[in-house]
This record gives structure tokens, C-alpha cells and sequence, in this order.
């Protein structure tokens, strides 16, 4: 069971993704962002390597639509196989195997794609990209965390979630928010928690790995 929302925020271009899972450590296999270039989910019967292959393509000037196309072409079980995009243009595309599990499917938005499987109902899909589209909260991440809060409020998955991961990257090579719950009774709380730690330091830590000069110390032992 894996839900997951992939978006481009319009304002900044930043790529973010969040997504929850039935199974531990869900962001490990199936969350791919990469600066200036896209966000994959990959997903369902999860095959982690096609999210670098669809991001590959897109480095190399596909669209969403024929990046996953290309990467699809190569692959053994594509039937298996739950995989959305969004390129670096907000363009989208999303792909659900015949042989996806339970009930499932997608939903395209505005720089935005949803996805799901064994679901509690088709319309959860709906819900993850509106209480995403609605939220009035400035940080990008935080509206991922709110679309995935109206999700789960609206019926979520058809079993208990038990792991979550929120990643978004910028301007710089690797993710300024990387933030998981491997397993956990309630994974959207703790990553919300999480989120709520890591805002207030999060433009520190970018900043530590463009000029270290400018880096706030925090006073410790060994401080890094």
C-alpha cells in the first residue's frame, strides 16, 4: 500500500514529494527528486531504479511524458509498476500498471500528480491533491504535509500506514528537506514533527554547504 503526491512548486521551482506506505522506510525505494531536473514516485510492486531512469531522461531534455515512455520501454515488468512525474516545465505523467494492487490510480494537477495503491477509495486521490492545491501555508513543504493530511482524514489507505518520508530539493545539488519515518504507528505525526524541527534550521544547513563562511555555529562540540 503506497500513496504518494509529486509536484513542482510554480513559485520557486523547487520539486518536492511526500509519501506514506503500509511497509517500513518507504521513501528510500520510491521517492527520486533531483535539482533542476524532475520528481518521480516509483511505486507499487516498486522497482527503485526507474526513478533515476525517468530522471536520467529528463536530464537528457525529455518531457515528463516521454521520459517515462523511455524508461518504461526498458523495463522487464512494466504491468507491476506505479510510477508519476513532473518535469522541470511542471509538465506531468503518470503510468499504473494492470497489475497494480488493490484499488488504485492517479490524478494529474497543476504541476502535481497524486498516486495510489489499495486504496480506501479512488476520491483519496482527489483529497491528497486539493488539501495540497487549498493549503495556505508558505513553506512548500508543509503544504505537501498538508495534502497528505487531508488523504488520510478522507479515508487514506485500505491498512494502517506505518512509514512516511518528505524530500524536496532547490537550488543546490542535494535535498535541503530530507526528512523519514521508517515505521511508526503514526508516521504522519512524527514526520510532521520532524518538519517543525528541521524548518527553523533548514536555510542554515543550505547555507553550511554553499559558503561555510557564512554558516551559523550552534556552539558545539565538534560542530559540523
Amino acid at each position: 500500500m503506497t500513496m504518494s503526491l509529486v509536484a513542482r512548486d510554480p513559485a520557486s521551482g523547487a520539486f518536492g514529494i511526500i509519501v506514506c506506505s503500509s511497509s517500513p522506510a518507504v521513501a528510500a525505494r520510491c521517492a527520486h527528486p533531483r535539482a533542476g531536473v524532475g520528481v518521480v514516485a516509483s511505486q507499487n510492486v516498486t522497482n527503485p531504479a526507474l526513478g533515476p531512469a525517468v530522471l536520467d531522461r529528463l536530464s537528457d531534455g525529455l518531457d515528463a511524458e516521454k521520459a517515462l515512455s523511455a524508461a518504461l520501454s526498458a523495463e522487464q515488468h512494466p504491468e507491476y509498476r506505479q510510477v508519476s512525474v513532473v518535469d522541470a516545465h511542471g509538465q506531468t505523467a503518470l503510468h499504473s500498471g494492470a497489475r497494480s494492487l488493490g484499488t488504485y490510480g492517479g490524478v494529474e494537477g497543476h504541476q502535481s500528480v497524486a498516486a495510489g495503491n489499495m486504496l480506501a477509495d479512488l476520491s483519496v486521490l482527489e483529497s491528497l491533491l486539493t488539501g495540497y492545491a487549498d493549503s495556505v501555508a508558505d513553506a512548500f513543504e508543509q503544504r505537501l504535509l498538508d495534502g497528505l493530511r487531508a488523504a488520510l482524514d478522507a479515508g487514506g489507505e485500505e491498512g494502517p500506514v506505518h512509514s512516511a518520508g518528505l524530500l524536496v530539493v532547490e537550488d543546490v545539488p542535494w535535498p535541503v528537506t530530507d526528512l523519514r519515518v521508517d515505521f511508526a504507528d503514526d508516521p504522519l505525526d512524527d514526520l510532521a514533527s520532524l518538519w517543525q524541527i528541521w524548518q527553523p534550521q533548514k536555510n542554515d544547513y543550505r547555507v553550511r554547504g554553499v559558503d561555510p563562511t557564512r554558516a551559523p555555529s550552534y556552539g558545539v562540540p565538534g560542530d559540523l
